[in-house]
């Protein structure tokens, strides 16, 4: 069966209804899983019509990027291409969030080189920076949708009136959030934001990080590298909603 096409925003920019998310591929989900196992893996669901792919810089740090540059080869036109920049480790173990111009570039120009593509799809702030005003951030993204190096702009798990505040100065084509059952907060709120203004809702995680695909065994059989190990998420507490990785 076909799977199904949609619209994200109202810029006109068209999914398959169904994404891939990369990350844990190389990053976060225990050791990474081998080259060539994950690009056979994207080349099948690309195959099958599953063609909004989503990575982000954080992923490894990098090595995502550099897994679906490697994996785009040949199909890069099939493919609709997400990625993300502003959040960081940057060597420590306290999150760095940043928003300012010369990062925003510098990221995007990052990206690019990595993914071996000339222009982004879908490019993300992945976490708000509360110390630069959205309208700079959203400025630099624009001058980069005009110089033809992304051609849409999202947010992920920003606060509605983050969302308004840049919408007013670039179309926001997509919010990324986390929902499923046992995360519904955004249902309040951000969604009827997105709905409002006709920007798209992608929903990451809708299987609680594979919780409700396995069952409570899989915290289980976790290896001790695999991030999920240890946060609480699986009992129902969402992490990022609580500290400096969501913006309230």
């Amino acid at each position: 069966m076909a799977v199904p096409r949609i619209k994200l925003g109202s810029e006109g920019f068209e999914v398959s209804a169904q994404g891939l998310g990369c990350m844990g591929m190389s990053a976060f989900y225990g050791p990474p899983k081998p080259e060539d196992e994950m690009i056979s893996l994207i080349h099948h669901a690309v195959s099958k019509g599953v063609t909004f792919l989503d990575t982000s810089d954080f992923y490894g740090p990098h090595t995502n990027e550099i897994l679906i540059g490697k994996a785009l080869k040949g199909i890069r036109d099939k493919v609709q291409l997400a990625t993300k920049f502003g959040a960081s480790f940057n060597g420590g173990p306290k999150l760095e969030v940043r928003g300012d111009p010369t990062y925003v570039r510098a990221s995007c120009e990052g990206s690019l080189k990595r993914l071996d593509v000339d222009c982004i799809d879908l490019y993300y702030q992945h976490r708000i920076d509360s110390k630069v005003p959205i309208e700079v951030t959203i400025g630099e993204m624009k001058k980069l949708v005009e110089e033809g190096k992304i051609k849409y702009i999202g947010l992920s798990e920003a606060s509605p009136s983050t969302i308004r505040r840049a919408h007013a100065i670039h179309p926001i084509t997509a919010v990324q959030l986390e929902w499923s059952m046992w995360t519904r907060d955004v249902e309040a709120e951000i969604v009827p934001t997105c709905r409002e203004l006709g920007i798209g809702v992608v929903p990451y995680s809708p299987l609680g990080r594979g919780f409700f695909s396995s069952g409570a065994k899989l915290v289980e059989n976790l290896s001790y590298t695999n991030y999920r190990k240890y946060t609480p998420r699986f009992m129902g507490e969402n992490l990022e909603r609580n500290n400096v990785l969501f913006e309230k």
